[in-house]
């Protein structure tokens, strides 16, 4: 299916400030179709204005629908349609006319034409199935009314609002709960599920009758000046999301003005009993700080084990036994830059290439001579389980080359290069190290080596992360060693 922005562009000459109008009113149009019970599909003429084109559809969360088909990208010729030609050209909302059939079902059509600074930019057509129509309700009265009143402001030019950015995935919708207020912020009516938000807070009345910014004040925890604010925006004065606390409750309100001809009469309230969601947030957040404070206490005892471990190496009068030592701290520190990078983040996953360049600075310092250590490529963010087992695999691997790669005074360069690939279900992390040393002694078979170090490595690639390593001659001279990694794909 076209998007709308490739419709508009084909199709039509709406220019950009055009286009960004469309999509703030189809961000914010399932509220009228909700209210309105009835499925809307926008239509703008075509760039030669013989023809409309479908840009957007939408359905209502309220009741049945009246396309069980998409519209978007349907093109009909002017003329066909009679009441998208007479809200376009005359600039108003048309109902005259008898229901149409669709498969045996009774639609009510009616056309509102989208203004913008003077201008009708295309038409909503708002279908009604009329299939299961009954007597209305007091609620279902009181959304036909502020849907008609919403379709006013759009057929003026006066909804949506330009200054708001609404999310719709966040915000409270219709089904959620409604107050519908007068001038005076009078609440004239409020639906079952906003009454229980409301007593959820503490209200022990009802609150039809009651102004509802003071009704709302009195309910919320603060005094003082900040009453009178929360006051006037809980009875609807400006378009504007807030949230309120009270008796161990929370709930998130939306105020929307109504100006159905220019005049505030009132505004509809949508709001959304949060508390729930709110409490799970908290204690996720308070998880959160754990995991991070356990990984900075983890991070500080292993810098105690290698502080402790570079004390005993020191005592030391073996020159193999020092060096030992000397091995584990470095083992050591390169599991404690994890931790400090996790105990840094939100999650469980790391940007991986500063990690890298650490273990790199830190394992130059034993250089026999002046190496040269540098990255290539980029690691990316890579989950605990996998950085873990791969920063000791990266220190025990450029350990190696700087050991045995290297005589004392000799010069050369390691090298880290890093590359992502592979598909999104099987992505893959290939890492080379390569060095310009002497080499790799003759008949030398890295699977088989006894040295612990190569030892750590292979458990740690074939067993714990899954991948593949080997050790092999360079092209030119010196060591390359490859590991290929199973990684999850970055987002």
């Amino acid at each position: 299916m076209p998007s709308m922005n490739e419709l508009v562009r084909q199709h039509t000459a709406l220019d950009a400030s055009d286009l960004e109008w469309l999509h703030l009113l189809v961000s914010e149009w399932q509220l009228l179709s909700d209210l309105s019970f009835a499925d809307l599909v926008l239509w703008v003429p075509t760039r030669d204005g013989t023809r409309y084109v479908s840009v957007a559809q939408m359905r209502p969360n309220t009741g049945p629908t009246s396309y069980q088909d998409d519209m978007v990208g349907h093109l009909v010729p002017r003329g066909r349609r009679p009441m998208l030609d007479a809200a376009l050209d005359e600039g108003r909302i048309v109902r005259e006319g008898d229901p149409e059939w669709r498969e045996e079902v009774p639609v009510r059509v009616e056309s509102i034409p989208v203004r913008r600074n003077g201008r009708v930019l295309g038409v909503i057509a708002r279908n009604t199935n009329l299939l299961t129509v009954r007597t209305p309700s007091r609620l279902e009265l009181t959304y036909l009314q502020s849907a008609s009143d919403l379709a006013q402001m759009i057929a003026a030019g006066a909804f949506p609002f330009p200054d708001q950015q609404v999310d719709m995935d966040a915000s409270p919708r219709v089904g959620d709960g409604l107050i519908r207020v007068d001038a005076d912020g009078i609440v004239q009516y409020a639906s079952p599920n906003a009454l229980s938000a409301y007593h959820r807070l503490g209200l022990a009345a009802d609150l039809v009758g009651h102004n509802l910014g003071v009704t709302t004040a009195e309910l919320a925890p603060s005094r003082g000046p900040v009453d009178e604010a929360l006051a006037k925006v809980a009875s609807g004065w400006a378009p504007r999301e807030f949230e309120i606390e009270g008796n161990d409750g929370v709930i998130q309100l939306r105020a929307i003005p109504l100006k159905p001809k220019g005049v505030r009469i009132g505004s509809l309230v949508l709001l959304r009993d949060v508390t729930e969601l709110r409490r799970r947030e908290r204690e996720l957040i308070t998880k959160d700080a754990t995991i991070r404070e356990i990984h900075h206490r983890v991070k500080n005892n292993l810098q105690t084990v290698a502080a402790l471990l570079r004390l005993q190496a020191r005592r030391i009068e073996s020159e193999r036994g020092r060096e030992a030592l000397e091995e584990a701290v470095r083992r050591v520190g390169s599991i404690a830059i994890v931790h400090e990078t996790l105990s840094q983040n939100l999650d469980e996953r790391v940007e991986f290439d500063e990690i890298a360049d650490r273990v790199l600075a830190m394992v130059a310092e034993i250089s026999p001579g002046k190496v040269t250590g540098r990255r290539s490529g980029r690691f990316g963010i890579l989950d605990a389980e996998v950085a873990t087992p791969l920063s000791m695999v990266l220190t025990e691997i450029l350990q190696n080359a700087l050991e045995h790669g290297f005589r004392t005074g000799d010069t050369g360069t390691v090298e880290v290069s890093a590359v992502r690939g592979g598909s999104p279900k099987e992505a893959r992390l290939l890492v080379t190290v390569q060095d310009d040393g002497v080499g790799l002694p003759e008949g030398f078979d890295p699977h088989r080596s006894g040295n612990l170090g190569l030892q750590i490595v292979r458990t740690l690639v074939e067993g714990e992360l899954g991948g593949a390593f080997d050790m092999v001659p360079a092209p030119d001279r010196g060591t390359r060693v490859v590991l290929d990694i199973p990684v999850r794909a970055e987002k």
